[in-house]
């Protein structure tokens, strides 16, 4: 992993944060530490966190409690730790929105590979969900719903995203005028209606629109996307 990862340990017992601090520092993190939730939110909120390990039972402000604040802002993976074993704590937990319940008697070891385990879940769910499409000239985020154009962002309408949406998730597929009326348009229109708006999307994302490297008209029938 490397020092980019930043983990927050928050425990009011000092030799736990001593020994995980350690042990996560061995494997190159880097480790904030807290001995309560006013602590820790303070050092959540002034520095990027990836991954808290959370004790549940401290004074004042308990670790679900944090946890649920935290949950009002960010996304961010949330170990808890907890000399408590039994099954209401660690349903409590993981339904307030944390992502492993870990009991204490677990070895350090184990606990900076659970660590490693919902960083690597985390990595992998963020860019499922970003979906950035990469074509060389342009690439195209689906779920941030943002056209790059040669290093530059370029401005979508809503209907020429759901046109490039389309095409993207099925390229080489051949899409009739008929099927793009119905889709888009409620089956009102004609021709010329995919053509000027299919012409609009082709100057922003074409080197030369007139010669089109990626929607290409099928003569008579429709237009596939080349990208794939």
């Amino acid at each position: 992993m490397s020092l980019l990862n930043t983990i927050l340990v928050v425990d009011d017992d000092q030799s736990i944060v001593e020994l995980l601090r350690d042990f996560l520092e061995n494997e190159n993190f880097k480790v904030l530490t807290a001995c309560d939730t006013s602590e820790a939110w303070a050092l959540f909120e002034q520095n990027s966190i990836h991954c808290i390990v959370l004790d549940i039972m401290m004074p004042g402000q308990n670790g679900f409690e944090l946890c649920r604040q935290i949950r009002k802002e960010s996304n961010v993976p949330i170990l808890f730790l907890s000399a408590r074993s039994d099954d209401v704590d660690k349903i409590r937990g993981l339904t307030l929105g944390g992502d492993d319940y870990i009991v204490k008697t677990a070895s350090p070891g184990e606990i900076v590979a659970r660590v490693k385990a919902v960083l690597r879940r985390s990595v992998s769910q963020q860019q499922m969900n970003e979906r950035i499409l990469d074509y060389g000239r342009f690439q195209f985020n689906l779920s941030a719903r943002e056209l790059v154009v040669e290093g530059k962002n370029v401005v979508l309408t809503p209907k020429e995203y759901e046109l490039l949406r389309l095409f993207v998730e099925h390229p080489r597929h051949v899409f009739s005028y008929e099927q793009l009326l119905a889709k888009f348009w409620d089956g009102v229109g004609d021709k010329h209606t995919i053509r000027v708006h299919l012409g609009r999307l082709r100057e922003k994302i074409e080197s030369d629109p007139n010669h089109p490297q990626y929607l290409i008209n099928v003569w008579g029938v429709g237009y596939r996307f080349e990208g794939g």
